[in-house]
């Protein structure tokens, strides 16, 4: 099957083409028509089965441009995520303008309060902030048509079943709502039996998923001898992109700063950084310029990297559904991965658990014998003095024939987006389509000029009017 099947529209087909989307996963192709339809759904599905394009697909195709107020809203457990989703949605509907927004804590109130004054179609935030706008007054939701709770399992896990429930109450009941979760326990179900009407229950089989793609192992270690455990198995491994997880921040701390002292490219992310900290080193890891992330599973969600090798679990998770979301981290897009859980001999009820949980026993390592170790430590040795390879991100190339102009005037001066259209389309060699998203402030304007079209606008606006104003336009500073 092709997108193109799905009945959606060309110009988000000729975005997720430049994304390089190419036939939907199981996921996308049960999701979207259900969606399109307006119908609620229940969907069970892993991470890294394509999920959020399987609703940010059908909300860029549903909203309409026009409408200034929000139409859709898509509450996330976590900051990373929202982000990660709100990027996701930005690039699958460039070519229709789509403006999508995110609302996290930790970010200055005052910001997004301006940000929210522009014309935004999809709002992506985490339940408390989300909350704290609708309350104040800086979120008008009265137009919204479509809500999407993502990783329900975990807004559960985090406490935040409450939040959600009092946002829902204050949005629109004549709505479509779309549950998605990598587990249904009894909670999430009385939760959507709640919330939503006659909803499609779509179950993407785990099981299937997990299979063919994450090698699952194990080892059973003293405390005191996880480094070098860890040490040993990374040079045998000699992994090119690896996430090692533990319990707390003090851990991940501790652990970085042995890693460092080793000689490994590594950093690390935890829920005691500043959120700009944490979006950087994320930012880093996802163009591969170290091999190394060490976090604490408040960082397993948005984690959205195609090339995760392994994921080592150097502290057992203590909840059995950690174990999925910290595994779901590899082995994503239909590439292989490998999953390796350190275990103190006491630890043995919690590794019970989660194999019960996965649905099959987990089998123990091969021997880390020291002659392995010899034979493969040149090759990590040379790997570790490469640079690792800079990967190139889904929205590079569509993003690489973008340029963002910067325009010194706005809603002071009584311009709205549609004088910014009007003008720059009757630019010789330009048409509508050619213009990206257009966001007015009080007294500048950015437009995005599409298709590598930024230099013949750049140029002609410098002695062109927009309603008789002449002004002053470059292009705008990353």
């Amino acid at each position: 099957m092709h997108f193109n099947e799905l009945k959606v529209e060309e110009k988000i087909l000729r975005a997720i083409e430049q994304l390089g989307y190419t036939e939907p996963t199981e996921v996308q192709e049960k999701v979207i028509p259900v969606a399109l339809d307006k119908q609620d759904v229940l969907v069970k599905s892993k991470t890294g089965s394509g999920k959020t394009a399987s609703f940010a697909i059908p909300l860029c195709e549903l909203v309409d441009w026009e409408e200034n107020k929000p139409q859709a809203l898509v509450l996330t457990p976590t900051r990373e995520l929202a982000v990660q989703v709100q990027e996701d949605i930005t690039n699958i509907g460039r070519f229709k303008r789509i403006k999508g927004l995110a609302l996290y804590g930790k970010s200055p109130f005052s910001k997004q309060k301006l940000a929210l004054k522009q014309k935004t179609h999809i709002i992506v935030g985490t339940p408390g902030r989300v909350l704290d706008h609708i309350e104040k007054g800086t979120l008008d939701v009265s137009k919204i048509e479509y809500l999407v709770i993502d990783e329900a399992d975990e807004m559960l896990n985090m406490g935040f079943l409450q939040q959600v429930e009092s946002i829902v109450k204050l949005l629109p009941k004549n709505r479509t709502t779309m549950l998605f979760s990598a587990t249904l326990s009894d909670q999430i179900k009385k939760l959507s039996s709640k919330y939503m009407k006659q909803a499609v229950s779509i179950e993407i089989d785990s099981a299937e998923e997990n299979a063919p793609n994450i090698e699952h192992v194990k080892y059973v270690v003293m405390e005191e001898l996880k480094l070098s455990l860890l040490e040993k198995l990374t040079i045998i491994e000699n992994p090119d992109s690896c996430i090692i997880f533990c319990r707390t921040k003090e851990r991940v701390d501790q652990l970085v700063d042995s890693l460092d002292e080793k000689g490994y490219t590594a950093d690390k992310i935890h829920g005691g950084m500043m959120q700009e900290d944490r979006f950087e080193v994320m930012d880093e890891f996802r163009k591969g310029e170290f091999r190394y992330l060490i976090a604490t599973d408040v960082a397993a969600r948005g984690i959205d990297i195609e090339d995760i090798t392994h994921v080592v679990h150097y502290d057992v998770p203590l909840e059995q559904e950690s174990y999925v979301h910290r595994t779901g981290r590899t082995g994503r897009a239909g590439r292989s991965g490998k999953s390796i859980m350190f275990a103190t001999p006491h630890e043995d009820k919690f590794v019970r658990e989660i194999e019960a949980f996965i649905g099959f026993s987990i089998p123990t390592g091969i021997d880390l014998s020291a002659d392995k170790v010899a034979q493969n430590r040149a090759a990590f040795n040379a790997k570790m003095k490469e640079q690792p390879e800079a990967k190139v991100s889904k929205s590079e190339q569509l993003n690489a024939n973008i340029t963002k102009l910067y325009f010194n005037g706005g809603k002071k001066k009584k311009l709205r987006a549609v004088d910014f259209v009007g003008t720059i389309a009757k630019i010789d060699g330009m048409t509508a389509d050619d213009i990206g998203i257009i966001t007015i402030q009080d007294n500048v304007t950015y437009v995005e000029i599409l298709n590598g079209k930024g230099s013949l606008v750049l140029k002609t606006m410098r002695n062109t009017t927009i309603k008789g104003k002449l002004l002053k336009v470059h292009i705008a500073h990353k």
